[in-house]
């Protein structure tokens, strides 16, 4: 069994979970849900540079723990204090040692959209992601079908959440109403073998509509990988390892915004 299904498995049990002790109305009850949301569609389009979502992570199935420390308080302050477009953040706990009441918390002190990652399938997770402080939500379409994705992007919408939708292969994006989804997220990591990739970003890119809006997500570490995606049409990149790895996390975010600058 891959990786992914395993993982979709686990979701099946946390959705039963989350249904026997919420539901829809009680989401729309909570005080975060009618927050006012953060524009991440609106920050990528306002910068001549390429944006950057920077992610909050403790652990990956492919690599352990990344971060030992995780004072994840002090890391979203260097986030929300520098000019990045977004922080994502990881709310699976069994498999990324997130939490999605670190969502909750982060959210009442906002200064940049956030972007909820998880391995999202129900609308009660949609709701959830909303009432949770979340402006932002990732679909990813390997792990749903054409009408999973265009029912949870429109209850998406309904709520005011953007969504970034995701895709690893070629072979998904005929899953894609691109007049639902202005927001693409490429992710350069093999579902299978973990392997990194980024002529993914290049090959795929050059096959969605000039309106799309294009993240390259994963494997992006060193100058030198800002320099192939520059030579696509990418608006942003979602950087996770390489930051939350780093021993001086100012320092790596002051090199990655000096990689992502678009010379004039």
């Amino acid at each position: 069994m891959s990786i992914l299904n395993k993982i979709l498995d686990q979701k099946k049990e946390e959705i039963r979970i989350l249904k026997n002790n919420f539901s829809l109305n009680s989401f729309e009850s909570m005080e975060l849900f009618n927050s006012e949301n953060l524009n991440l569609i609106d920050n990528i389009k306002n910068t001549k540079d390429i944006s950057i979502i920077a992610e909050l992570k403790k652990k990956s199935p492919s690599k352990g723990v990344i971060n030992k420390k995780f004072d994840y308080k002090n890391i979203i302050e260097t986030y929300f204090n520098s000019k990045i477009a977004c922080v994502s953040i990881l709310t699976d706990e069994v498999f990324f040692g997130g939490n999605i009441n670190m969502l909750k918390e982060i959210a009442k002190f906002k200064k940049l959209p956030l972007l909820r990652k998880d391995f999202i399938t129900d609308v009660f997770q949609v709701y959830q992601s909303k009432a949770f402080g979340a402006d932002v939500i990732l679909l990813i379409c390997e792990a749903l079908s054409k009408a999973q994705i265009n029912e949870l992007i429109c209850s998406a919408n309904e709520i005011d959440l953007e969504v970034l939708l995701e895709l690893h292969s070629e072979n998904q994006i005929n899953k894609i109403d691109f007049s639902l989804s202005s927001l693409v997220g490429i992710n350069n990591r093999n579902l299978t073998d973990f392997s990194v990739d980024l002529n993914t970003t290049v090959a795929i890119s050059q096959l969605l509509p000039e309106d799309v809006l294009i993240v390259s997500e994963s494997g992006i570490r060193k100058n030198e990988d800002l320099s192939i995606i520059k030579r696509t049409n990418v608006n942003a990149v979602l950087v996770g390892d390489f930051l939350m790895s780093s021993n001086n996390l100012n320092k790596s975010l002051m090199d990655l915004m000096k990689w992502c600058q678009i010379e004039s």
